[in-house]
């Protein structure tokens, strides 16, 4: 397959990135899954993301360990107390305590080198402006200056063999826009997961941020959650 058919696509094992990496893979990209194990709490996701890639047909799958531990700041990654049965207006006042600190920095710039080993012009990242926790490395403008800068920061591109395209698919849609779209493209809700403060057998709380976008998604979308059956939440 040529390379600019190539696509790096992050992968946590929750909602709205495996819809992105099932569009991807509908679009005809050969997919290269990335996921990180970076001292978060919900850990459990990377369980997901092995099922997710796995049933999705990515050429490869990789996580990689970066421990964010070593400098906390968020409910994530340090032992901060996740927010549970917050509003829509809450969620939204201000960024969470969930907020990791330069994440989706971090995993770009590891994607982008992964991309550019590959020859692959295209990054996909599930990252959504609408019925989101607040986070600034989700929105459009975002996106849009590391684009520019990863174009200026990589042999490839500087030489002119490749253009980097960060894909952003989901950045506009609402979470049951996406859990539709998910719906059309066959993905296999059950083997995702959203939690981010999951019991040790795995086991979502249904009330952090995460857990209620979800219901409020399948809701609103009108399809089943077989999530809800299965831990009955």
């Amino acid at each position: 397959m040529s390379s600019a058919f190539k696509a790096v696509c992050l992968l946590s094992g929750g909602l709205d990135s495996s819809v992105c990496l099932a569009l991807a893979r509908s679009q005809g990209f050969e997919c290269y899954a990335l996921s990180f194990d970076y001292g978060q709490r919900h850990r459990v996701e990377l369980e997901s993301a092995a099922r997710v890639a796995l049933s999705l047909g990515a050429a490869q799958h990789l996580v990689v360990p970066i421990d964010l531990r070593v400098f906390g700041g968020s409910a994530l990654t340090s032992d901060l107390a996740v927010p549970k049965g917050r509003s829509a207006s809450q969620m939204t006042a201000e960024i969470p305590v969930t907020y990791v600190p330069a994440r989706n920095t971090v995993f770009l710039s590891l994607a982008l080198a992964w991309a550019e080993v590959l020859g692959s012009p295209n990054i996909f990242i599930g990252v959504n402006a609408l019925d989101y926790s607040g986070y600034p490395d989700c929105r459009p403008e975002y996106i849009e200056a590391y684009e520019c800068m990863a174009n200026l920061a990589t042999k490839a591109c500087v030489e002119g063999r490749m253009g980097l395209k960060i894909h952003t698919p989901l950045i506009c849609l609402s979470k049951a826009e996406i859990v539709k779209l998910g719906a059309q493209l066959g993905l296999d809700f059950s083997l995702t997961h959203s939690c981010y403060d999951p019991d040790e057998s795995g086991r979502p709380c249904g009330q952090c941020d995460s857990c209620l976008l979800r219901r409020k998604g399948f809701e609103e979308a009108g399809v089943r959650d077989p999530l809800n059956q299965v831990f009955g939440f």
